[in-house]
């Protein structure tokens, strides 16, 4: 007897408990539909009685012993379902998810459909990871451009270094391409001179660019002591884009002098003897920054070509999400260069329709490979331990420029943690599928990506090292690969100077 009595509670208590259904809208979004009863409501309904009976004061009860038939009359019954709605439902979401294996993408837009003595009923509609099924992912093939250096680049490198060392004398001539002058620069609009943009004292190099445009224009041909006034467009501040006044004032015109290049200046600037040994230093380090832009490459390759097999459902809230903010992070980031959008596409070549359309097309390939790293990830079982988090902690917080304690505090203290160590699986399972992968260069070479050290170089570790080093080292850099929304500036990078 007591066995049926325990079967038939166990049935009572199934029949009571979260009943939920999903329908899918599109392989992206689901609609839930959740039933919960009275009895699972209740604790919630009383929690709220007991809450307003401190909070309300009715004449013959002392605060907090109000009983739920005097709060209904004083407050109503409406008001006390809402409050312990309001508590109940966000934790029957989380549980219908979790019953219908769904993660959501965005934050979800719900409707309260029944609630009374009935229980309650709400509908859920979000966006939803799709389910994705995985080609094969090892032994991928893929090809790169070959690594090439060629004497210009040493040159130009060389160049630079004699600059850093190139001494400054007056002159009494007018300024041309190439010399340094010292100036001041005062922008006014009507006038009146605009809030920031006064410049005393400030050197500059003829034909550089980069501040204001015709500025260049104004300053060849001018000596010291003369003064011009010229129209532009500010690039910054509030008054962004509108046309101002710029009076340049002229005080020094220098001219550069470069040190002469040879041995007495290679021991002078470099730990070596000779130029020819300088310049087969600088062609080494160039080499091993081309060796790390074509393993960059060689990763972006590897997985464009396990997209290139694979429809991934992509959520058009999320790309039209991540869109605004690179597109944003874009535009900071030349605001901050000085240049203006117009004279950066006139730069690169491009229309307002086509930068729109690669930014859009770039967009599209991080979110999906975001949803196929984290399936790879999953299905690996691939996990992180609490010194890659922190490795990764000091990481982003380099990146962004701020204190690794406080951005590690920000990340806990706003739970953002379980973002980071999706990155981190994302960048072990891009490592994984680059390491499984054939990776040719142009000539038909394959290019050496297991073993690659962090400053460019090859190494010889042992199979087990090589194998956390190269986890390591292709992890650094999967966020930029993968695009991660934090990570906007890296692919803003790749489309700013």
């Amino acid at each position: 007897m007591h066995d049926h009595q325990q079967d038939r509670q166990q049935d009572h208590q199934k029949e009571k408990q979260l009943k939920s259904a999903v329908e899918t809208l599109s392989p992206t979004r689901a609609k839930l539909t959740v039933e919960v009863p009275f009895e699972e409501l209740k604790p919630s309904l009383d929690a709220a009685y007991q809450q307003i009976a401190k909070q309300i004061n009715v004449p013959g009860f002392r605060r907090g012993k109000v009983p739920p038939a005097v709060i209904d009359r004083q407050v109503g019954r409406e008001a006390v379902l809402d409050q312990a709605i309001n508590e109940v439902l966000p934790q029957k979401y989380m549980e219908a998810l979790q019953s219908n294996s769904l993660e959501p993408l965005a934050q979800p837009e719900i409707e309260v459909t029944k609630h009374g003595e009935d229980g309650l009923e709400f509908t859920v509609e979000v966006d939803v990871k799709p389910e994705i099924t995985l080609p094969a992912y090892d032994g991928l093939e893929a090809k790169v451009d070959d690594i090439e250096i060629s004497d210009a680049d040493v040159e130009e490198q060389v160049q630079a270094l004699r600059e850093r060392f190139a001494t400054l004398s007056d002159v009494e001539r007018p300024a041309a391409d190439g010399d340094f002058v010292v100036m001041d620069l005062t922008a006014t609009r009507d006038g009146e001179v605009v809030d920031g943009a006064e410049l005393t004292g400030m050197s500059y190099q003829v034909g550089r660019g980069g501040m204001i445009d015709g500025l260049d224009e104004a300053l060849a041909g001018m000596a010291a002591g003369e003064e011009k006034t010229f129209e532009t467009e500010l690039v910054g501040g509030d008054l962004v884009g509108q046309p101002v006044q710029v009076l340049v004032k002229v005080a020094q015109v220098q001219e550069q002098e470069l040190p002469e290049l040879d041995d007495d200046f290679a021991q002078d600037a470099s730990e070596f003897d000779t130029v020819a040994e300088l310049n087969d230093d600088v062609r080494e380090r160039l080499g091993r920054g081309k060796r790390l832009e074509q393993a960059a490459a060689a990763r972006d390759a590897v997985l464009e070509a396990l997209l290139d097999q694979m429809e991934v459902p992509l959520p058009e809230g999320i790309v039209t999400d991540e869109l605004n903010s690179r597109r944003q992070s874009i535009e900071q980031q030349l605001v901050f260069a000085g240049m203006t959008m117009d004279a950066y596409l006139e730069e690169q070549g491009q229309t307002q329709e086509e930068f729109e359309a690669d930014l859009e097309r770039r967009v599209r390939d991080a979110v999906a490979a975001q949803f196929v790293l984290d399936e790879i990830a999953k299905k690996e079982e691939l996990g992180v331990d609490q010194s890659e988090l922190s490795q990764h902690l000091v990481r982003r917080a380099q990146q962004s420029g701020q204190d690794p304690q406080e951005f590690a505090n920000h990340m806990f203290e706003h739970n953002h943690i379980p973002e980071l160590v999706q990155e981190i699986l994302r960048g072990k399972a891009l490592a994984q599928i680059v390491e499984a992968a054939t990776v040719t260069d142009g000539s038909g070479n394959p290019v050496e990506l297991k073993n690659l050290r962090p400053d460019g170089t090859i190494g010889e570790p042992e199979p087990e090292a090589a194998d956390a080093e190269s986890d390591t080292a292709e992890s650094d850099t999967a966020e930029s690969d993968t695009g991660e929304s934090d990570t906007a500036e890296s692919d803003a990078e790749d489309t700013t100077p």
